[in-house]
């Protein structure tokens, strides 16, 4: 009896376990949310609208870019690999004059100590972020 009720708990215990679901892992656009406030919201402000904070925005000599309007200036679809590439590689640069927007993939590449993927998904996830700003 004592071995049955043993067997039968550890049944019961194993059907806990597998019901038990793991963690919900963080959305694109959750974590892309995130990064965006640590990285961009100094320049492209808080909505997207281009309105950074001083001083930081003051400093470039053109006004940053209105990241809610990228749908609205591409014909009304959003340029996701356009948006990938200048964040992994830049905006392209003037004939004269530095680029004043970072190189995000080469930050993202120092700070993950090169891991690839992680830079990867870090674009990925500010890529889908950008998406959802996207006025309609």
């Amino acid at each position: 009896m004592v071995c049955a009720l043993a067997i039968f708990a550890g049944i019961l215990a194993g059907r806990q376990n597998r019901s038990k679901k793991p963690p919900a892992k963080e959305s694109a656009v959750a974590q892309g949310a995130k990064l965006y406030k640590q990285n961009c919201a100094v320049c492209h402000g808080n909505d997207g609208t281009g309105g950074g904070a001083p001083p930081r925005s003051s400093q470039f000599t053109k006004p940053t870019p209105d990241l809610t309007t990228l749908s609205k200036r591409h014909d009304g679809k959003f340029p996701a690999a356009y948006v990938e590439e200048v964040l992994r590689s830049g905006a392209k640069t003037p004939d004269h004059g530095p680029a004043e927007m970072p190189i995000w993939g080469t930050i993202f590449k120092a700070t993950t100590k090169s891991n690839e993927a992680e830079v990867k998904q870090r674009i990925v996830d500010l890529t889908a972020y950008l998406e959802s700003l996207q006025i309609k």
